[in-house]
């Protein structure tokens, strides 16, 4: 069994085929798509989080609408780039987003990757700590976020406060019991994947990962996994971990999914350079008839070691048809591989 989420990257754009013109276009229809994934059995809302483009920046007023619009879809991003946030305004506004979806937020964060902007970080007011990278500094706020999502005081009351305050020091508010366990780790290599382990967050492993052993893209996530695993067990915490991968899958049912993605049917495993200095292995797409589908998908050794699924989808060709790509998966495709 596995959970089956869907992520968007929230484009938007003047090109004459896109459903999604504006942002505008773009949030409603996330929320709508949200709605309806609920109501066909999707387990999950996840959202891309990208800054300075076409596409979804803001996280928190978006996932609060689509919190207050369901009640049991789980509701995440996949991933926020941690370089561009002030960690205490975040856990507010993270508390705010859980409690009005009534706890079902699950955060996937980020040291960041490269973005639209050099540095687009430094124009947010952020700068590396002296003898820090990038890295280091969206790792270092991750960790902050953590400790405040915990719930304990820790800044001295004023003395002659606006309002009476409890006694001792003072968290942030609203707090939400439980969302420290819900965070995930985007990780692009091995040994953050076995650092999220060891800081207790879920793992979210993308369609792409540094290439450290030359093996198919699903060989070595699979092995990601694993040492993650083995990393979380070694630490000793007392909940079960959750891993998602996600995937471009396409069950093609019809002439209208044979014409957009018939055509990536033959698509293998690419290597590339995203980073200066690091070769990265990106995951090949699925789609084919659905019998075939189910023969390539068993094979994917990643998703096999993970419970969620996490499926992206065209956000830019409208609401209706990437629910009837998200049925295709649930109605053709899960059954078959005993994923529901």
């Amino acid at each position: 069994m596995k959970n089956i989420g869907f992520l968007s990257f929230g484009h938007w754009g003047s090109h004459p085929s896109y459903q999604t013109q504006s942002a505008s276009d773009t949030l409603l229809q996330s929320i709508d798509l949200a709605v309806a994934a609920e109501e066909i059995g999707i387990d999950g809302a996840y959202f891309r989080v990208h800054h300075y483009a076409a596409q979804l920046a803001s996280p928190f007023p978006l996932l609060s609408a689509i919190g207050a619009k369901t009640s049991k879809i789980e509701i995440g991003t996949g991933v926020i780039d941690m370089r561009y946030e002030n960690p205490l305004y975040m856990v507010e506004d993270a508390g705010a987003a859980d409690l009005i979806s009534g706890g079902r937020l699950q955060l996937g964060i980020s040291r960041g990757s490269p973005e639209q902007v050099i540095d687009g970080w430094r124009y947010f007011g952020y700068e590396p700590a002296e003898g820090e990278s990038d890295a280091d500094m969206g790792r270092r706020k991750a960790l902050e976020f953590l400790e405040k999502l915990k719930g304990v005081g820790f800044a001295q009351p004023n003395p002659r406060p606006m309002f009476p305050n409890p006694p001792g020091l003072l968290r942030l508010e609203p707090h939400s019991e439980g969302l420290r366990d819900r965070i995930w780790w985007g990780a692009g290599a091995n040994a953050t994947a076995i650092w999220a382990a060891e800081n207790g967050m879920n793992l979210q492993s993308s369609t792409l990962k540094e290439d450290e052993s030359g093996k198919p893209f699903h060989v070595q996530q699979a092995e990601q996994i694993r040492l993650y695993k083995e990393a979380w067990k070694k630490a000793g915490h007392k909940r079960e971990p959750r891993v998602s991968v996600s995937r471009s899958i396409f069950a093609l049912v019809n002439d209208q999914d044979r014409w957009y993605f018939g055509r990536e049917a033959d698509r293998h495993d690419k290597v590339g350079v995203i980073e200066k200095d690091k070769r990265a292995i990106f995951g090949r797409s699925y789609a084919a008839e659905p019998d075939q589908l189910v023969k390539e998908l068993a094979k994917d050794e990643a998703i096999q070691e993970a419970d969620t699924l996490l499926l992206t989808v065209p956000n830019t060709l409208g609401v209706d048809y990437n629910v009837h790509v998200l049925s295709s998966i649930l109605e053709y495709v899960a059954p078959e591989l005993g994923w529901r």
